[in-house]
């Protein structure tokens, strides 16, 4: 029998422990196992096993258990224990796809069983279907046989039981014959699921876009009606032909937390037709054509040949530093340090023990001047000196009138983290003879290089926020409410910050002067500010707004305070490309003098986009409390797509002319609700790099 067989291999090779013999059995196998599974493995270090290889062997001994006990979860269809063990497992910890002693992976019988919401989250687990069932009859020859052989035990064990005298013996057989007769319940309701299932309608919603100048996007959305059976996977197929004859390729989506496929490989300015079809165990179903019904792989720079903007330029000013360097490198200046080593040797270790070490040259006591400090965080959690203390070295003695300009000039130095030796060296000689602002940063220089010295922060650091982290400017003093976390071995402090209100919140609207401003800020307000213009955006195109303030001496911009190094923004979808054909289309757009051009033509690539910017200009029109009736005189920035690497992109939304900055004394006709804040442009430019 090709089920007998099956068993006989799987027992050869080991795979499987058999299934428990009752469903009571199993009820209580994987329930009991419940508190064992919530283990918190860590826990073992403090004590509760003596050593590693015992730790192993029980967790190994809980895999196995905890394989089984998905088997029985999915036989019970008990959804919560399915989830919470592909929670707490890997599929490879749960052997998700190496079937049973029957030929059988969780994820059969979850599809031949009808069980949609298990068999979605298997799914989304990266289970798969048995490798055994190459064709629907042998899916149906293997579930007869199981029903067959079930039968047949029943019966068997159903006489022995009749013919029996109560005894011991028998009552075990009773239990046998209670399992089996379950087992054959599953069976038959497998075998029932898999008769009465019809291959899937088509999918829904299935999407083209444009994702590059070689590439297509398809999305796509779940058969209305799957006809009594899971899909499992999709097809994608490409064809240069609307009648697919030939097909180019196809692809087999099996990944189904995303159902969508980028098509690879494609020539430039070539259209493409896209059909997508679902699969179920009774087979393929029809194929759904995209809308639109083609389209053309390209990009907005085709439309004029134009290369990116940052296209060269790092390699530009690499070039150009390193001729100034060469031109500055038999000074006199740097005849002194021609002996210093080039690089420290010690290890960042030693380097932060030598820190907290009672000799190392750090502030205890603060007065009015300028003073820098560095600060390392965990979490919320700081570390200090020895004395308790953000480890602080002076500047200057003075405070000095031009702290915005510093700081700037500073956010400057800290991209150049490597190169601060050079730089003090190039400043040595003529600094008794500088002005008063050369003074300053040449000391601001000196400041850097102790605390490169002393930290071990010779290498340009992860972070290069002035104020931030690792490094600071601007009046430092003892902040009260701070609780202690237990000192670490190498005798480190890490201090607990208490919760903080969030450092925006405090003073709105002009974050620049708010995190030089002495007492205004404690260190959390400053942790949370780095952590929040440290986020990335998720894939896509976005709608931007464009809103500048004038001063005397700067321009600030307009940024949302939960993400400060990106504009005021929206997303309009998730494929960040422009095509040749939408860009053409959005500066005609841009060129009629009409407020309200014609809609593009349906089912065009050029008409999805006319519909999402519409949603998307409302939307952050009404994020940034601007009437929808001055929309009208707002205008699409027509002369470029501002790209942020391949996966994040932006078009943007400019006020009228007279408004896109404002001047001082001027009213701001838009004001913004509350969340907003205004940037320094050097301030904005850096988080932006980010």
């Amino acid at each position: 029998k090709m089920t007998q067989q099956m068993r006989d291999l799987q027992l050869a090779q080991a795979r499987k422990p058999p299934g428990p013999s009752s469903p009571n059995a199993a009820k209580r196998l994987y329930r009991n196992l419940s508190g064992k599974f919530r283990v918190n493995y860590t826990s073992f270090d403090e004590g509760s096993l003596a050593g590693r290889g015992d730790k192993d062997k029980l967790r190994k001994a809980y895999l196995i258990q905890s394989n089984a006990a998905l088997f029985e979860a999915v036989e019970l269809q008990d959804l919560d224990r399915v989830q919470e063990l592909l929670k707490q497992y890997s599929p490879e910890e749960l052997d998700l796809n190496t079937p049973n002693s029957e030929g059988l992976l969780p994820l059969d019988i979850a599809i031949m069983t009808n069980n949609a919401p298990i068999a979605r989250a298997l799914l989304q687990a990266g289970a798969k279907e048995s490798p055994h069932f190459v064709s629907l009859e042998s899916r149906s020859l293997h579930v007869s046989t199981l029903v067959r052989e079930a039968e047949q035990r029943v019966n068997e064990l159903t006489a022995q039981v009749v013919n029996e005298a109560p005894s011991a013996d028998c009552s075990d057989k009773e239990k046998q014959l209670k399992a089996w007769e379950w087992r054959y319940r599953l069976y038959k309701r497998m075998k029932a699921g898999f008769e009465h299932a019809r291959v899937p309608d088509a999918p829904t919603n299935v999407h083209l876009s444009v994702a590059s100048s070689s590439s297509l996007q398809v999305t796509f959305w779940e058969p209305l009606s799957v006809n009594s059976a899971v899909v499992t996977k999709y097809k994608v197929e490409w064809s240069c032909s609307s009648t697919f004859s030939p097909v180019l390729g196809e692809a087999v989506v099996d990944k189904l937390k995303n159902l969508n496929f980028t098509i690879q490989g494609l020539s430039s300015g070539t259209a493409y037709y896209v059909r997508v079809s679902a699969y179920n165990m009774k087979g393929w179903g029809p194929p759904q054509a995209s809308l639109p019904l083609f389209a053309i792989p390209s990009n907005w720079r085709e439309s004029d040949g134009r290369a990116p903007r940052r296209r060269g330029q790092a390699e530009a000013l690499d070039h150009l530093l390193s001729q100034v360097k060469t031109v500055h490198q038999h000074c006199v200046c740097h005849e002194p340090c021609k002996n210093q080593p080039q690089s420290r040797k010690h290890s960042v270790s030693k380097s932060l023990k030598h820190l907290f070490h009672p000799g190392s040259k750090f502030l205890k006591t603060l007065k009015r001047g300028l003073y820098l400090t560095a600060i390392f965080y965990k979490d919320d959690n700081i570390l200090v000196t020895h004395e308790d203390q953000i480890p602080v070295v002076e500047i200057d003695d003075t405070y000095s009138c031009l702290l915005m300009q510093d700081f700037l000039w500073f956010t400057k130095v800290s991209c150049m983290w490597e190169e601060i030796l050079w730089l003090r060296q190039c400043l040595t000689v003529s600094q008794s003879s500088c002005s008063c602002v050369l003074q300053t940063r040449f000391k601001m220089l000196l400041a850097i290089s102790q605390m490169q010295v002393t930290r071990g922060l010779a290498r340009q650091p992860a972070a290069c926020w002035g104020w931030v982290h690792p490094s600071s400017t601007g009046l430092c003093r003892e902040v009260p409410g701070w609780g202690w976390v237990h000192p670490s071995s190498t005798g480190l402090c890490w201090l607990c910050p208490l919760p903080s209100a969030g450092w925006a919140g405090r003073q709105e609207g002009r974050a620049g002067e708010v995190l030089l401003t002495p007492g205004c800020l404690c260190p959390q307000d400053k942790l949370a500010y780095h952590q929040q213009s440290s986020h990335a955006l998720c894939p896509g195109l976005y709608l931007g707004y464009l809103k500048l303030c004038s001063a005397v001496d700067q321009i600030r911009v307009l940024v949302p305070e939960q993400l400060p190094n990106v504009l005021c923004h929206v997303r309009i979808r998730s494929n960040p490309n422009v095509s040749r054909e939408e860009w053409e289309w959005l500066q005609k757009m841009a060129s009629v003098e009409e407020p309200t051009p014609a809609e593009p033509e349906a089912e065009t690539s050029q008409n999805h986009l006319f519909q999402e910017l519409q949603v998307a200009i409302k939307e952050l029109m009404t994020l940034v409390n601007i009437p929808l009736q001055e929309a009208k005189d707002f205008r699409l920035y027509s002369q470029e797509v501002l790209d942020f690497g391949d996966q994040v992109s932006f078009l943007l939304l400019l006020p009228p002319s007279d408004d896109v900055c404002t001047a001082p004394g001027q009213n701001n006709p838009y004001t913004p609700r509350s969340g907003f804040l205004t940037l320094p442009l050097q301030i904005f430019e850096l988080g932006e790099d980010r």
